[in-house]
């Protein structure tokens, strides 16, 4: 079996103080959307958050096929061209990593050091899966399909390419895509050209990029990425529950001007208008409260225009600032009276963290 060394004391956690190289080096590769990009109801392309797990793949599009198989009656070899010839949808959906948030865990899972910003909301055009399935003729047996990347790398000291599976039912759902366009543009490499798949309302780790095989399964798939990531653990023993849909979430765009270093906003006394975006995975947003005195007392925003069933709502507030020190607090509740916490629950991956937002403001 190959071994790697270690990071940190061995244990997967850092202490709240230590940042490591390799975390950094994660950070550099990635990146998050800046929370003035909240502003947009699409994200630009360019500050969309990226998360490439392993490394971007070369891929030639002339060569490349999109082979679905298994337990299929007709298994197809897909070209980009035959793909882009059949039916196509554009869908305007809110992407967010599973581990937005790990950095504010305590202890902390060493991995991809994300704050609050590994969010985003783009235009995916494509074809739905259903049809593709539907076109390869879904067998009776079938329970599982199976989607694989063509980005490979080692995890937990496996040498692998990354894979997910949906159930059957999810699969077919009307509004998952296979997507070749991002933003009326064709889709760039770091985001999973030629082709990847979108899965609205789950988080990102479920939307495989670079993809080229569709496997349908009459057996649960007991692959890394389903079975020893991604699951709601306490413990790298425990299995726990998988991560699936996005939790409910608001974030506000900072107001005022940032401190450089420290990003503590300085705000002019007076009105001030208070924004940002609000989602909540496959459910509504049915409330967006906004707090100025760190969680003691709330009041309620009200809602700007929808960007579409499957993305972000925008919400608006007006703040009488007067002059003093603030900390600033934004937080959403869903459709079915899930409400975010003041603080969250801890898990093994850092995974699903959809704690109350904090901005420190400074009114003069």
């Amino acid at each position: 079996m190959r071994r790697f060394r270690t990071i940190g004391d061995g244990s997967g956690f850092g202490r709240d103080d230590t940042l490591y190289p390799e975390e950094l080096q994660l950070a550099l590769r990635n990146r998050g959307m800046p929370l003035e990009g909240l502003r947009y109801p699409i994200t630009p392309t360019g500050i969309h958050y990226l998360l490439v797990h392993y490394d971007i793949p070369e891929i030639d599009a002339s060569a490349w096929r999109l082979t679905v198989s298994g337990l299929v009656t007709t298994p197809l070899s897909l070209t980009l061209d035959d793909i882009r010839k059949r039916p196509r949808r554009t869908l305007a959906v809110t992407m967010e990593c599973a581990g937005n948030g790990r950095a504010l865990s305590s202890p902390r899972r060493i991995s991809q050091p994300w704050l609050v910003e590994a969010i985003g909301t783009a235009e995916w055009t494509g074809m739905p899966l259903k049809g593709v399935l539907e076109e390869a003729g879904l067998a009776r047996a079938a329970i599982e399909v199976i989607f694989t990347g063509r980005d490979e790398g080692v995890e937990g000291n496996v040498v692998q390419r990354y894979q997910r599976s949906l159930a059957v039912s999810e699969a077919l759902r009307d509004e998952v895509l296979l997507a070749y366009e991002m933003n009326g543009q064709p889709i760039e490499p770091q985001h999973g050209f030629p082709l990847r798949l979108v899965v609205p309302g789950w988080y990102g780790m479920t939307s495989v990029k670079w993809l080229d095989r569709i496997d349908a399964t009459a057996e649960p798939f007991q692959g890394y990425q389903m079975t020893r990531v991604y699951r709601y653990a306490r413990s790298e023993e425990e299995s726990g529950e998988p991560v699936t849909l996005i939790r409910v979430r608001a974030l506000m765009i900072p107001p005022g001007i940032p401190d450089f270093m420290t990003r503590t906003r300085l705000v002019r006394a007076g009105r001030v208008i208070l924004s940002g975006r609000a989602w909540a995975g496959r459910l509504a947003v049915a409330r967006v409260e906004v707090s100025a005195d760190g969680g003691a007392t709330w009041s309620d925003a009200r809602f700007g225009d929808p960007v579409s069933p499957h993305a972000w709502n925008e919400w608006i507030f007006e703040w009488n600032a007067r002059p003093g020190s603030y900390t600033l607090c934004v937080r959403a509740t869903d459709s079915s009276g899930n409400v975010q916490p003041a603080e969250q629950e801890w898990n093994f991956g850092g995974y699903g963290n959809n704690s109350v937002q904090r901005v420190d403001a400074i009114v003069e």
